[in-house]
């Protein structure tokens, strides 16, 4: 009869290491997801197409839904966008006439 022995499938410190790393939770670096645009949108949906399944392709409903959520976030990007600028023209309207109303009931000697 022969002896059984017992193998370990412990990985290799090296090993461990690179599973330690892939494992640690990524965490957004630069502005985040405000800082994407409509190329990486472009650059996302040709990669899902390049990578999806030939036998069982992504449905045109899930591909439009995609496509109308990005345009919609989009449009409400550049609204805030325009509020702010609204906002800004507010401010210096509001600054002159209050310059003007200092100017006309303090007159200059």
């Amino acid at each position: 009869m022969t002896p059984i022995t017992t193998t370990t499938n412990a990985p290799t410190p090296a090993a461990q290491a690179t599973l330690d790393r892939l494992n640690t939770p990524s965490t957004l670096r630069g502005g985040g997801l405000g800082s994407l645009d409509g190329g990486d949108f472009i650059r996302l949906l040709t990669t899902q197409l390049t990578f999806q399944d030939p036998l069982a392709p992504t449905d045109n409903q899930d591909l439009l839904a995609q496509m109308a959520q990005f345009s919609a976030l989009a449009a409400t990007t550049e609204s805030g966008a325009t509020l702010e600028d609204i906002a800004a023209k507010l401010d210096r309207l509001i600054a002159a006439q209050e310059a003007t109303a200092r100017a006309v009931t303090n007159p200059a000697p």
